[in-house]
């Protein structure tokens, strides 16, 4: 018979595996202080049931005491919902379960020894815990917004394991033989489940990144190719502009020799502010970054965005420049999609970058409601399919260890790079 530390085992073994399923709306301490109040008052209510209706009811009842109201707390914490949320609650049973299950195999080998169960919970839970931490996590969390189809059938497969495993299937795990070997090979069963959308959640992310390489090279090829437009253009008119100088030389020597002073020096200051103005802008040294700044910044004042930018950038960075150019244009482009939700009179883009002593860039932005950050500090999307530049900016700085910063102050957001 199951004694009630075994339950009170199950349940914070249970609520913890879900967690590392959730992506929290509130704080990591905010999120640890409703999940130790609902524990609580999961964990006495079990105590007076247990002792009321004893171990063979209770366990019976375990799913609708226990299940259900966990269920539902992390349901309240979740930011996400519809199947990716069940996907979540049922992954973290499903652990669970498959940590009881081997462990009653391993207890009934061992001959019944407390001592072989006791270890079996230890090392099987550690070993879970740092696969979902190390890779499932992560990779989960990485296609989440991505794969758009297909959770309601990973949900049913989780779901039927969890029937099967509690009601179709009478008997503890380790208590008999049958029992003992049909849930384990269940268990087993879908583990290679899990091991297939393992398998998918992989082939998703390679799917994205071949995706974001491919958006790498088309940045590059427009932003070169909005450069050379823009090079050629101003070419043009000042082979333009060189023509008509001539004239207006003359014109000028004939003031001069009228004496007309004032007006020979008006004409030549016009002619010298038209050449001026057909010089091409250059904002750095590095030509795919002067290319990216140019194209964007071009991009924003057409939108009708001002851009206030001081940019002194060395040749040589600490980073690709071909990778350093696709952080900052998915800065640039966020940048720009937020301003367009605010009044034309409102939309403003900060942008400084210094390459000295180290590299140090800053964009920031006016938006037209605080951006919630998650527990990691990225910014989080409500639109499917959103979210992808930030965390290809994460994943630059991560990869090449510049310290990424996502700041709210009121209605301004801030993006900070350091290297």
């Amino acid at each position: 018979m199951i004694s009630f530390e075994v339950f009170v085992f199950f349940t914070i073994q249970g609520m913890m595996l879900s967690l590392l399923f959730i992506q929290s709306r509130f704080t990591l301490k905010k999120t640890f202080l409703i999940i130790a109040a609902a524990l609580m008052l999961m964990l006495t209510a079990d105590f007076v049931l247990y002792n009321m209706i004893g171990a063979e009811l209770f366990l019976q009842l375990y799913s609708l005491t226990n299940h259900v109201p966990g269920m539902l707390v992390l349901a309240f914490i979740s930011r996400n919902r519809g199947w990716q949320l069940l996907f979540q609650l049922l992954s973290g049973v499903f652990f669970c379960l498959v940590t009881q299950h081997f462990a009653g195999l391993i207890f009934y080998i061992s001959g019944s020894q407390p001592w072989a169960l006791a270890a079996a919970y230890g090392m099987l839970t550690a070993l879970i815990i740092f696969l979902l931490l190390r890779f499932l996590r992560p990779l989960y969390l990485e296609v989440l917004h991505s794969l758009r189809h297909g959770w309601w059938l990973m949900c049913m497969m989780l779901a039927f394991h969890y029937l099967i495993s509690i009601y179709l299937i009478p008997g503890y795990a380790g208590e008999a033989l049958r029992p003992t070997v049909l849930k384990a090979a269940i268990s087993l069963l879908m583990l290679g489940f899990y091991v297939v959308t393992f398998l998918l959640f992989f082939s998703v992310r390679q799917g994205m990144n071949a995706v974001y390489s491919a958006d790498r090279l088309s940045l590059q090829l427009s932003a070169l190719q909005s450069r050379m437009d823009a090079v050629r253009a101003a070419e043009e008119s000042l082979r333009v502009e060189r023509h008509d100088l001539r004239h207006r030389l003359q014109t000028a020597a004939e003031l001069v020799m009228r004496g007309d002073r004032h007006n020979a020096l008006s004409l030549i200051g016009d002619a010298q502010s038209r050449l001026d103005e057909q010089q091409p802008v250059h904002w750095c040294h590095p030509p795919m970054l002067d290319a990216v700044f140019c194209s964007y910044f071009n991009q924003a004042q057409r939108q009708g965005i001002r851009v206030d930018a001081q940019i002194t950038l060395p040749r040589r960075l600490p980073a690709p420049e071909a990778e350093l150019a696709i952080t900052i244009a998915n800065a640039l482009e966020n940048a720009i999609s937020a301003c367009m939700a605010l009044p034309e009179a409102d939309r403003l883009i900060r942008c400084r970058a210094l390459g000295q002593p180290s590299l140090f860039l800053e964009i920031s932005n006016f938006c037209a409601a605080p951006v919630p950050l998650d527990e990691n500090g990225l910014p989080v999307s409500g639109q499917k399919g959103h979210g992808l530049g930030t965390r290809s900016i994460a994943s630059f700085c991560k990869k090449y260890g510049a310290l990424c910063c996502f700041e709210n102050q009121e209605r301004l957001f801030s993006l900070r790079i350091i290297f």
